[in-house]
């Protein structure tokens, strides 16, 4: 039985149209940079980080006006800048240490208004007009505050990572006054960790200087 060159060929009714070859589908996922074909759509991926900047443009800002260590300061800031991140980054401020970011080695700690804080879980917008001391404020020209003298005196430090960070602790703890006895000292200066274990130094120190305030 013959057939007419020009009589359609009939598919079979349960026969699927054939799927994309080989070779369309390598031209195709090439054109679109490498997107996903699924289901014989093409979706295309967004470039990588495109998300994290839109979310950066559309991350509300503000004016935080603070003076650091005696001297006044107005900048535009994220809202969710840390203090220590506007001090080190802002304010080219690198005293102040990022230790554990997560407030529990000391490193970042600073005075807010006479009041140490950990600077890297504070925010900087909820400081609008405070007082800040740094480790660079310390110091009266060529003259060390009687707390970094005493550092020195006791060889109270080695890799110095932790220094400003617990100077400045130990004048809080000095200012409140916590420094009765090595145990109270100890106590009151537990939140700030020393990895290369001078605590001993430190605690003799902060002795000193409170006993020649």
């Amino acid at each position: 039985m013959s057939t007419e060159l020009n009589e359609p060929v009939a598919h079979p009714p349960s026969a699927s149209p054939p799927g994309p070859s080989r070779r369309t589908f390598i031209v195709t996922t090439t054109a679109v940079g490498g997107a996903a074909v699924a289901g014989g759509l093409v979706t295309a991926q967004p470039p990588p980080g495109a998300e994290e900047t839109a979310a950066a443009e559309a991350a509300p800002t503000s004016r935080v006006t603070l003076t650091v260590n005696r001297k006044r300061h107005t900048v535009t800031i994220d809202n969710r800048t840390s203090l220590l991140d506007l001090l080190r980054e802002h304010l080219g401020l690198t005293g102040s240490k990022k230790g554990c970011d997560a407030g529990a080695c000391g490193a970042c700690t600073v005075l807010a208004d006479g009041h140490r804080v950990n600077s890297c879980l504070t925010l900087a917008v909820r400081l609008e007009g405070a007082e800040i001391t740094t480790i660079e404020g310390l110091a009266d020209g060529d003259r060390l505050h009687p707390l970094q003298q005493a550092f020195i005196d006791e060889d109270a430090f080695q890799c110095g990572y932790c220094t400003p960070g617990q100077i400045m602790s130990g004048i809080g703890c000095i200012q409140e006054g916590h420094t009765g006895s090595e145990e109270e000292i100890r106590e009151w200066m537990s939140g700030n960790i020393c990895r290369c274990g001078c605590y001993v130094k430190i605690v003799r120190a902060v002795e000193r200087a409170a006993g020649g305030k």
